[in-house]
């Protein structure tokens, strides 16, 4: 159940915050200049590349490296395939991962590295057999950590993560708003340089500066009624969150919230791109999830039983290619399945600036959610 007197009680917000996810989406834009700063002393600015790498392959633990992958696949598009090396192992444990390069993996390719944690011997190790195939190995990773030590043996190159001094206090989600933007934003730099997309300083400074301006607009002294995150996380409570994403940024980021409500609040949910969505999620809204397919229960103990669980659309829109839309049609079909819905669209403004904001809000909301519902 969600305590929605604590959403307004910033204090107690801070008291329940003992994993500093608030903290960390709230220092967002400081995180994405502190890690552009490391970038950019450890030379990424001064590369230049002989070209484009023919695949850039990412490896790390958790949903911080997935997506990592899933955004920078998103605004590289076509121009080199981005794929994500997924570990195996017994347990989800530094010791236990290990991760393999693919059989066609080369001195043409370019592997990236990007972990939380930096003790894990799997990436140390894969670092080592990029370096006798000849790849390019960049890695970010908490400084002094043995990875640190491996890549540089190797003769990559290694980039300090961005870390502030609670990140110690408690294990890191993989999903946490912190960890995401310091590992993605050199990243983002690096393949700046290799043009695999449109990331230069400028542009990093103004995530930064829409990273602030969300954190103005979501953090815990703004109250509910007037706070879109809060307000998005009251929505959520004891309700099955159906993601639709519209538009090529919002994809990722759908993603991104779905990983999020899992991880920090125990919060399933299920998303899905439209218009595909409409067909894919048509069945769900409307069987048993449905508002309207059980209604309230006049003689429920509302002491002993917990309400039904009932879906509820959430749209995150970026700009349709051509203009086309089928947002009239996602709503048309949850309200006539007596679903509700929520919305969220960024302010204008380029691409990594509204995929940033979408985070954002996002983020905050996956966060408010967990706190307000004890997780």
């Amino acid at each position: 159940m969600l305590d929605e007197s604590l959403l307004d009680a910033p204090e107690r917000l801070t008291e329940a915050d003992r994993r500093g996810l608030l903290r960390g989406a709230a220092e967002a834009g400081a995180r994405v200049r502190t890690a552009a700063r490391h970038a950019a002393e450890a030379g990424v600015g001064n590369l230049k590349p002989d070209g484009r790498p023919r695949a850039v392959l990412i490896a790390g633990p958790g949903a911080a490296a997935t997506q990592a992958a899933d955004l920078l696949g998103t605004l590289a598009g076509a121009g080199s395939p981005v794929t994500r090396l997924a570990p195996t192992g017994v347990a989800p444990a530094a010791g236990a991962l290990r991760w393999e390069l693919p059989g066609w993996a080369g001195s043409v390719d370019l592997l990236l590295i990007a972990t939380p944690d930096g003790t894990e011997p799997g990436l140390a190790l894969l670092a080592e057999q990029a370096y006798r195939r000849g790849c390019t190995v960049v890695a970010v990773a908490p400084a002094r950590s043995p990875l640190s030590e491996s890549v540089n043996a190797s003769h990559g190159l290694f980039i300090p993560m961005a870390t502030a001094p609670y990140d110690h206090d408690e294990p890191l989600a993989g999903a946490a708003p912190g960890v995401l933007w310091a590992l993605l934003t050199p990243l983002l730099a690096l393949l700046d340089r290799t043009a695999l997309l449109d990331a230069p300083p400028e542009a990093i400074e103004k995530v930064a500066d829409r990273l602030d301006r969300i954190a103005e607009r979501c953090g815990p002294a703004i109250v509910t009624y007037s706070n879109p995150a809060k307000t998005l996380a009251s929505e959520l409570a004891d309700s099955l969150p159906v993601v639709w994403t519209e538009g090529t940024s919002a994809g990722p980021a759908g993603r991104r919230f779905a990983a999020a409500l899992a991880e920090l609040s125990g919060t399933p949910a299920v998303v899905a791109e439209l218009p595909e969505a409409l067909a894919a999620h048509s069945a769900l809204l409307a069987g048993r999830l449905a508002a309207a397919a059980d209604p309230d229960d006049f003689f429920r103990d509302r002491v002993e039983e917990a309400p039904a669980l009932h879906a509820r659309v959430v749209l995150l829109r970026d700009r349709p290619s051509g203009g086309l839309t089928a947002a009239p049609g996602a709503r048309d079909l949850a309200l006539g399945h007596d679903t509700p819905i929520s919305e969220l669209e960024p302010e204008a403004g380029g691409e990594l600036e509204t995929l940033a904001e979408l985070i954002a809000i996002t983020d905050f909301a996956a966060v408010y959610l967990a706190l307000a519902s004890g997780a």
